[in-house]
């Protein structure tokens, strides 16, 4: 499981014109899902993330965690995080993991970041056209894969 982790000002999701998240300042998280990935990824990644101290404290020191600021997070899917560019120049998706395992790891993750923030976090649509806009702040932008939990 590959997430990009920003750390926006605002974020918002909207599928065929329509809104369907919007968050003020928090963390929008892009969700790339492996067909190797288990609910141990889910529960690695969510915590991680939750617990992850990239927000300023009262000194301008990255030392707080989206938890600490009490901040909103969106997750979006995006199985494109997974592709390889090893050979030539069309990405391949080999690894990314189809809809049928994708969908629910993609729904307990979103409900187990839930938990771990103690509230409801918005999320994109599963396979839809989404327009993603952000205010990235800082930039703060940090890439994270369960393959790298050690």
């Amino acid at each position: 499981m590959k997430a990009v982790i920003q750390r926006v000002k605002y974020a918002s999701v909207t599928v065929d014109g329509v809104k369907i998240a919007n968050i003020e300042q928090g963390l929008l998280l892009l969700l790339g899902i492996a067909e190797s990935d288990s609910e141990e990824d889910i529960s690695w990644l969510s915590k991680k993330i939750a617990n992850l101290r990239i927000f300023n404290d009262e000194n301008g020191v990255m030392n707080t965690s989206l938890i600490d600021i009490d901040g909103d997070a969106i997750v979006v899917s995006q199985f494109t995080l997974q592709a390889s560019t090893k050979k030539g120049n069309r990405p391949s998706y080999i690894k990314a993991a189809k809809p049928e395992i994708a969908i629910p790891l993609y729904e307990a993750f979103v409900q187990q970041f839930e938990i771990n923030l103690g509230r409801k976090v918005g999320a994109g649509e599963f396979g839809a056209d989404m327009k993603v806009e952000l205010l990235n702040d800082g930039p703060v932008t940090i890439l994270m894969d369960t393959l790298n939990k050690c």
